[in-house]
């Protein structure tokens, strides 16, 4: 095959700047900027990583833990939305306690240096009943989202009562609202989404950004809102005999089209006609606050979204010129239990989709219970590059092959592109796509023209083969504590500093050589583990590089330094971590997770969990759970073991109560589409299981039900507390959620319906025909385990 080739330009004209009437507080330390193609933060080109938590759909006590994972896991500002029928179901009755507390989480975010971004709708989505609006205001005479007096009338006492919860969290008070969001997907109303936003300002609320959603051609306020963009690997709002959308297709090309008119199409009327797709592209910066974490099951759409999926689109993202990666949802919930209604949006308030009553897991990297999934682990090695490389990345300008004529439907040619600064930059590698496989690509090669540059850079010195599923980024002439990395071919995770030395740490892919390109004339001398250095024209090259622990290449630089390049296999790199712990920033190992607590350091894992490694090596040995643990070499990490699980019953009784009945009728609702079963059914056509767990079950202990059908709900006596739409996917539930008295004195009930043979319902390939038997053929307890490591004594 040719190599492939790319003349990389870069614009001559700076950035316009000035033109947005955005500002940070005066005297802030590190002041928030923007100019039409990236972010500011203290003088610097800034890259954050949001990913939205809704606070109101998780159990308070457990916001702090699952805030330090999000932030282990690279997040940098969390964003959620206000939902007003959350807090205010019975008028007047405006709650903010327990799981409603807003403060707290916001305060929370705060303490573990976390931004954050309120958005405050009034109508959010978010699949909740009306959008979020309460039922007492749709009672009323007025025009929901409009400059009706009456709604406005409505409005500002609720933006009163946030602007009250947020109180003094501002910038200018060292708070953490980075930004807030108005209303969501709003197209045709430029005037409003203004009106909105004024109405916010003056009820108190402040940030150094205010933003709107932009998809669908949004019509915008000029220069008042700043766009953010979204793009999902699946739709769960779309028709049920629709296939894969085209909508969902694009995103795994490089592209620098931002919009994706497909999100929340179908609650766009056809006959409302937003601005022109990317208008504002020349204004405002490519920012994203719905990329897709996962994605929501309807009854009639039950999409089932891979990890590599969420992966591959995260990373294509950044190549395609993304500078703020938003991930919608990052961690998972449940609809709190209305007090007058379910709070779930369905057909029964006119909304075009039945989802479920209780579950709002999302398939995100953190579940409904806070699961790690390996969606987050993929993610997170994204986000580890862009907390290094993020401010480099962010000026830099999206280079891209030419398209062939086939477009999105185009499954031979490789997808590719180049991130530069006219210099230097970064190679990105999309060779995954959900549903329709890529091939591989042999005998691959790249040449890279540089603008700025008299020479041209080709790589790597042997073709490759690009494997079917790998996606990838590559740096080229990266500057690494004064070495000059010309390219690798490998992925930069982080940099950690060991005695001196600065260490990059680089991540293979599976089924491509390492290999490492560094520039003779910034080396002295070069140590390999394996593998041999060979001179090639004004270059060093490494090659034949065992990936591993040890595979670390020790250089010594013309100015006198030390670095190390840590070349990671692909499967050790996804259990990295990397935070301050005792007294320094280092890297963690683990296969479960890691968060990183002032002086503690919290695994979560499963009884397989076994050791945790660190480089570089603390100074005092670490004690796990009180106990002091010894210690081996593990390349240049070392390995600390952790105290085996005490062993517990984990035997869980299911009895099959009644079998089900025929599957009832389907009926159509709102866009003709399959409405959920009405309740009744439950108690007269599902199948009905009892399950009895141990009493002794460890605190986060899950229930995790292998199961086929339709529809299931769990009941402790006559009150449903979780349920399921089959989608081929096993079913949690948190048994730390459920009374453990009445858990103990009743039992869990479960109750699943099958599904009608002839039901207009898409179910994935993963699920088969299974969901017209309804039954629970397994049932398993999950239990997490949790260690506490501190610094303990001295290293001898």
């Amino acid at each position: 095959m040719a190599p492939h080739r790319l003349r990389t330009t870069f614009p001559d004209d700076a950035p316009v700047a000035g033109h947005l009437p955005f500002a940070d507080a005066p005297g802030v330390p590190d002041p928030i900027g923007i100019n039409s193609q990236w972010l500011t933060r203290g003088g610097r080109p800034w890259f954050p990583v949001s990913g939205e938590f809704h606070y109101s759909r998780y159990p308070a006590v457990e916001w702090e833990e699952e805030l330090l994972k999000m932030k282990a896991g690279g997040i940098t500002a969390v964003a959620s939305y206000i939902i007003w029928i959350h807090h205010e179901e019975i008028e007047g009755r405006v709650r903010f306690d327990g799981d409603r507390d807003l403060r707290r989480f916001a305060e929370l975010c705060a303490r573990h240096g976390l931004d954050f971004i309120p958005r405050i709708g009034p109508w959010s989505h978010a699949e909740a009943r009306n959008g979020g609006l309460p039922d007492w205001l749709l009672t009323r005479d007025l025009t929901p989202r409009t400059d009706d007096p009456a709604y406005l009338a409505a409005v500002r006492p609720w933006f009163a009562a946030i602007a009250e919860q947020l109180r003094g969290l501002d910038r200018a008070h060292g708070g953490p609202i980075v930004a807030i969001q108005i209303e969501n997907e709003l197209y045709d109303q430029p005037g409003h989404l203004l009106t909105l936003k004024r109405m916010a300002q003056e009820a108190g609320l402040s940030a150094p950004l205010w933003t709107s959603t932009a998809w669908g051609g949004v019509r915008l306020p000029p220069d008042e809102l700043l766009p953010l963009y979204g793009g999902y690997t699946e739709a769960f709002w779309t028709e049920a005999d629709g296939g894969w959308p085209d909508t969902c297709r694009k995103h795994f090309f490089f592209t620098h089209q931002r919009d994706d008119e497909g999100i929340g199409a179908d609650l766009r009327p056809a006959t409302v006609r937003g601005g022109e797709p990317d208008a504002l592209a020349d204004r405002f910066p490519w920012a994203t606050c719905e990329l897709g974490g996962g994605m929501a099951v309807s009854y009639h759409r039950r999409p089932y979204v891979d990890p590599d999926d969420i992966g591959a689109l995260g990373l294509t993202k950044i190549g395609c010129g993304s500078v703020w990666q938003g991930f919608y949802m990052f961690h998972g919930g449940t609809n709190p239990s209305g007090e007058l209604t379910t709070l779930q949006e369905s057909h029964a308030t006119g909304y075009p989709n039945d989802v479920p009553v209780l579950t709002y897991d999302f398939q995100a990297p953190l579940g409904e219970y806070g699961q790690y999934r390996r969606t987050y682990h993929e993610l997170r090695l994204q986000h580890l590059l862009l907390a290094d490389y993020g401010h480099l990345i962010a000026p830099m300008w999206s280079a891209l092959p030419e398209r062939r004529p086939e477009g999105q439907h185009d499954r031979d040619t490789l997808r590719w592109a180049v991130r530069t600064d006219g210099g230097s930059g970064f190679l990105f590698v999309n060779n995954h796509q959900p549903h329709e496989p890529l091939p591989d690509h042999p005998e691959t090669s790249f040449t890279v023209e540089f603008p700025s540059s008299d020479s041209e850079l080709a790589l790597p010195s042997t073709p490759v083969t690009i494997p079917t599923g790998a996606y990838f980024c590559w740096p080229l002439r990266l500057d690494v504590a004064g070495l000059r990395l010309e390219w690798a071919t490998a992925q930069p995770v982080c940099t950690v500093e060991d005695d001196g030395r600065t260490v990059l740490v680089l991540a293979a892919t599976d089924g491509i050589a390492p290999e490492l390109a560094l520039d003779a004339a910034t080396v002295t001398a070069v140590n390999t583990p394996s593998g041999s250095v060979t001179p090639v024209g004004d270059r060093l090259l490494v090659t034949g590089l065992r990936p591993g622990t040890d595979a670390l290449v020790e250089v010594d630089t013309a100015d006198g330094g030390r670095v190390g390049l840590l070349v990671l296999d692909a499967t050790t790199a996804r259990t990295a971590y990397r935070g301050v712990a005792w007294g320094a920033e280092r890297l963690v190992l683990c296969d479960g997770g890691v968060v990183f607590d002032q002086e503690e350091v919290r695994l979560h894992g499963s009884g397989a969990t076994t050791s945790f490694a660190v480089f570089p090596a603390p100074e005092r040995v670490p004690v796990v759970d009180g106990v002091t643990v010894g210690a081996r070499a593990d390349g240049v990490f070392t390995q600390y073991p952790v105290p085996s699980a005490i062993a517990v019953d984990t035997g869980v009784s299911v009895t099959l109560v009644r079998s089900a009945g025929p599957a009832p009728e389907t009926v159509t609702g709102v866009q003709n589409r399959a409405s959920a079963p009405e309740d009744k059914y439950f108690d007269t056509v599902a199948a009905e299981y009892r399950v009895e767990v141990p009493d002794d079950v460890p605190p986060g202990t899950l229930l995790r039900l292998h199961w086929s059908g339709d529809v299931a709900r769990a009941y402790l006596g006559d009150t449903i507390v979780a349920d399921q739409f089959y989608s081929g996917r096993v079913w949690d539930i948190g048994l730390d959620r459920l009374p453990v008295g009445a858990l103990r004195a009743e039992g869990l009930r479960l109750r699943v319906l099958p599904l009608h043979a002839q039901a207009p319902v898409h179910l994935p390939e993963q699920a088969g025909s299974s969901g017209e038997t309804a039954a629970v053929t397994h049932a398993e307890l999950v239990t997490a385990r949790s260690w506490s490591v501190r610094a303990g004594r001295p290293a001898a």
